[in-house]
């Protein structure tokens, strides 16, 4: 009867009827912008399997893919050097890094460095003898250490294949650690011999520019000891491929480091035995580039390629070039407890060199 009266009657002026809402059409394509909304309206079938839900994510993950492409830096393919992370330090492995330091040092002293029983000074004197000028045993000695060092160096994966990594380590520092120290111990003994070619020590302010030359070189100088438990064979040892800090100036820090020092040293002493050792010392270290870099590209070959292709051996070249891109927080990467740690020993080794004189001048080498 209602239906009937309803049909039969005009509609009353103060009937309101609901208005239909209106539905926006659907279609199949969505931006990045649209997405907050997708979820608010009323499901609906797609072409997507599983829905809007697993377009969501599909959105998503190109939207993340955009990103990444249009990121100036390269993901990491090296390791991220001077990592330390102190909560995975165990105190048993720093206890016994410190009994290995004092045995290996006690050994030494006993071995090579005592006068009265070690073997250091007829080395030293052996070398000396074979011609009288301090210039030529200056450069036999670092000779004799660039082909020990370099050449175990090189036999590295045969020699940890044979007697396995700890044990290789242990052999290669006993014996390039005695041929270092009589290699330093003569250098300190004998830096003011020879003919002098200049003098410029009494040049204002050229003390402070050499001081601050040679504390930088040690920054550079450092890398190739990221981690000093694998050093003392406490931890297995690795053959690193470093990618961050440093390794962004220069793939390799050692040689750039190695040839401040040593142009540091050279312009403060001035003469032929100081000029002699940086020419030693800088080319063993332009030798081992070359070395270093075959033998990473024989360990890790694409990996090695890639590090490659984005660093340079000259510092700054390849992020002036444009194949290095500097992270925006780029100096956090020296903000760590390694760097701080060669910061603070460099500054102690400045202040110990009476310290260091004293002791090589009383071994008579």
């Amino acid at each position: 009867m209602s239906t009937s009266i309803l049909l039969s009657h005009p509609l009353s002026p103060h009937l309101h009827l609901p208005k239909p809402k209106f539905r926006p059409p659907i279609t199949s394509k969505f931006s990045c912008f649209e997405l907050k909304n997708v979820s608010l309206r009323r499901p609906f079938k797609s072409h997507f399997t599983g829905g809007p839900q697993k377009l969501r994510k599909l959105v998503l993950a190109r939207v993340a893919e955009t990103e990444a492409e249009r990121s100036d830096v390269s993901p990491l393919v090296g390791e991220d050097s001077a990592e330390f992370v102190l909560s995975e330090q165990k105190i048993s492995s720093w206890v016994y890094f410190t009994l290995v330091l004092g045995v290996v040092l006690y050994i030494l002293n006993v071995a090579w460095i005592d006068n009265s029983t070690g073997y250091g000074k007829v080395f030293s004197d052996a070398v000396s003898s074979v011609s009288g000028s301090p210039e030529v045993a200056m450069l036999v000695l670092i000779l004799i250490f660039a082909l020990v060092h370099s050449g175990l160096a090189s036999l590295r994966d045969t020699g940890e294949k044979l007697i396995g990594e700890r044990a290789f380590r242990v052999l290669f520092a006993g014996v390039s650690l005695p041929l270092a120290v009589s290699t330093v111990v003569y250098f300190i003994n004998h830096r003011y011999d020879g003919v002098q070619l200049w003098q410029l020590q009494g040049v204002p302010g050229l003390h402070e520019l050499l001081w601050f030359a040679n504390f930088v070189s040690f920054f550079f100088l450092y890398p190739s000891t990221f981690n000093l438990l694998e050093v003392a064979a406490v931890d297995k040892p690795k053959m690193h491929l470093w990618e961050t800090g440093i390794m962004r100036i220069t793939r390799h820090p050692q040689m750039v480091g190695q040839v401040i020092w040593c142009l540091a040293h050279t312009i403060w002493i001035g003469n032929s035995v100081a000029a002699a050792a940086s020419v030693g010392l800088i080319a063993h270290h332009l030798f081992g580039v070359w070395n270093g870099d075959r033998r990473l590209a024989i360990r890790y070959g694409e990996a090695f390629e890639a590090v490659k292709s984005r660093t340079s051996v000259i510092p700054f070249a390849a992020i002036l070039d444009g194949r290095q891109k500097l992270p925006e927080d780029y100096y956090k990467e020296f903000l760590r407890l390694p760097y701080i740690s060669i910061t603070g020993l460099t500054l102690g080794a400045y202040f110990a060199h009476p310290l260091m004189q004293a002791a090589s001048f009383r071994l008579h080498w």
